[in-house]
């Protein structure tokens, strides 16, 4: 009898401590923030995973401190334990926790850009986190350096929720749980063999899109660099960089991006309705030949068209690039309220973009880059429609 209950008071103290050290490692993996959702473990181990490191190799982390804070900690203990060398994380803002400096981010502190692409010059692949952007002065050396073919980094904006007009929406706990899904769920080994065989489709035929509002227009890429975000920031991926965007990989992931042969874009984009120049304009539909804008017209707002038009001089009236989302699990939500997940990656999104292509392989120069979003797009390569009516059917 007695043995009996030994056994069962071992038996209980078993159950609970099970769930103590379940409920200790959940709280630690959540990783609880103001949405108290995101699973901040899971989604450090999925980035160092996509980056494929090196022993040796040396990785630096750049941050603008806030709500992804304790995911810094866990991506230096992840990089640590891979055997490449956590330099340390750079604070693009005056907060920064001494936990996660490093001698080697003390010796940034107050260093000017030349300084700074000395220093940087050890760095094989930066992680840039949310908040961050190229005009952050780290960020900005990090893709000069990448212009120059050397290293990788991985940009994890966390950001790029747009309305079905195009503009930016805010982040909330929703977007946040359909993003850390995708991240997390997604086929990166299919995705990369669809996207390939998409290129391999684009390389020797005319490309056309069309819309049931009124776009027709036609391209063809010739031998210019195809950029395949399928998530891969691995150092033998970065080998076969063309273009700095090669070199900097999304996460999530999911879009090819081209910048078509200029002389060759011809036809109508009738855009849908959105902002331009601070105005909403409706009915708008431009017209190319050789890839620029002959003629404009547009039901109401014409007059912020010609505005934005004439300040972004040259680059605003060229095509500036084509651009498929192929990720299945970034689709536009076909529940409650419809939006655009991260910067149109999603299947069968369809971006066809004005402005500088510079960083893509193309010709057109500026400071000017309109991204417009189209979501009920037909593609057809040849004769294979890829894309029909938003959908990605191939």
């Amino acid at each position: 009898m007695i043995s009996q209950v030994r056994m069962l008071t071992l038996a209980v103290l078993i159950i609970l401590l099970d769930a103590c050290q379940s409920r200790r490692s959940n709280t630690g993996n959540e990783g609880i923030d103001d949405t108290g959702h995101l699973n901040y473990d899971l989604i450090a181990n999925k980035l160092i995973e996509r980056t494929a490191l090196k022993s040796g190799e040396n990785v630096l982390l750049v941050a603008s401190p806030g709500r992804f804070d304790p995911l810094i900690t866990l991506l230096g203990e992840a990089i640590s334990r891979s055997g490449a060398n956590y330099l340390g994380t750079i604070s693009v803002n005056d907060t920064l926790q001494e936990s996660w400096q490093t001698s080697f981010t003390k010796d940034t502190s107050g260093k000017n850009k030349k300084e700074l692409q000395i220093l940087f010059e050890i760095v094989d692949i930066g992680i840039m986190l949310p908040g961050t952007t190229p005009a952050d002065l780290p960020y900005g050396v990090l893709q000069e350096q990448l212009e120059r073919g050397k290293g990788r980094t991985i940009h994890f904006h966390w950001t790029g929720a747009y309305d079905l007009n195009g503009q930016l929406l805010d982040m909330d706990n929703e977007k946040d749980l359909f993003y850390q899904k995708a991240l997390l769920e997604t086929d990166y080994g299919a995705l990369a063999t669809h996207q390939k065989e998409f290129e391999e489709a684009m390389r020797n035929n005319i490309i056309r899109v069309t819309t049931p509002a009124g776009t027709d227009i036609s391209f063809s890429i010739g031998k210019r660099p195809v950029t395949r975000q399928d998530g891969d920031a691995s150092a033998e991926q970065a080998t076969q960089a063309r273009n700095l965007i090669d070199r900097e990989v999304e996460l999530p992931a999911g879009a090819v991006r081209v910048a078509p042969v200029e002389q060759t874009v011809n036809g109508t984009v009738a855009f849908p309705d959105a902002m331009w120049a601070g105005r909403m304009v409706t009915g708008l539909i431009m017209t190319f030949e050789n890839g620029k804008v002959v003629e404009v017209e547009a039901a109401s707002g014409m007059e912020a068209v010609e505005a934005e038009m004439a300040d972004a001089g040259e680059a605003g009236s060229s095509f500036r690039e084509f651009a498929l989302g192929m990720n299945p699990m970034l689709m536009i939500p076909d529940k409650g309220t419809r939006w655009i997940p991260y910067y149109g990656y999603g299947a069968g999104v369809v971006r066809l973009s004005l402005g500088n292509n510079l960083e893509l392989g193309g010709e057109v120069d500026g400071d000017y880059v309109r991204w417009n979003f189209f979501t009920d797009a037909t593609v057809t390569v040849g004769d294979q429609v890829w894309v029909k009516d938003g959908n990605l059917i191939r």
